[in-house]
């Protein structure tokens, strides 16, 4: 699984503008809403919920907000780059600049796991990340995510 069976460049927003961890998640809720057709309270309730299970600020300067939802035909993912830091209750403290958003289907138990595996790796890469964190152009940021991943294989 390839970061851009996931991603599509509609789904890479450039400079997301939020002051908090919830805001950022109505906002990518929102954008992800447009994207698959579903309910934008459903999407907020489930990335919501899964932040109570534990903050999905993986460390520095990184989320990958993420969870499942019955009525989604297909694994997709978002991509934003916010304009300013927020606190996301990282568990190095850190405040979130870059987060990728992975929704899955109820059923997609080890394809899930795979994705978020895969998008976990990408993100650890620091030089992929400081070069996201240089621009603000959206097809830049797609082309970075998506053809810097073959060297991220699994």
């Amino acid at each position: 699984m390839e970061i851009a069976d996931l991603l599509l460049p509609k789904s890479v927003i450039a400079q997301l503008k939020a002051t908090s961890k919830k805001q950022a998640l109505q906002e990518l809720s929102t954008r992800a809403a447009e994207l698959t057709g579903l309910s934008e309270r459903v999407l907020f309730d489930t990335l919501m919920e899964r932040e109570r299970l534990g903050t999905t600020g993986v460390g520095h300067g990184i989320a990958i907000p993420h969870g499942k939802i019955g009525e989604l035909g297909r694994l997709c993912g978002l991509f934003a780059r916010l304009e300013e830091a927020v606190n996301f209750d990282a568990i190095d403290e850190v405040p979130v600049d870059l987060i990728f958003v992975l929704l899955a289907p109820e059923g997609a138990g080890a394809d899930h796991l795979k994705a978020l595996a895969r998008v976990s790796r990408l993100l650890r890469d620091k030089t992929i990340c400081e070069k996201l964190r240089g621009t603000d152009n959206p097809d830049a940021l797609y082309a970075l995510l998506t053809h810097s991943t073959a060297s991220h294989a699994a």
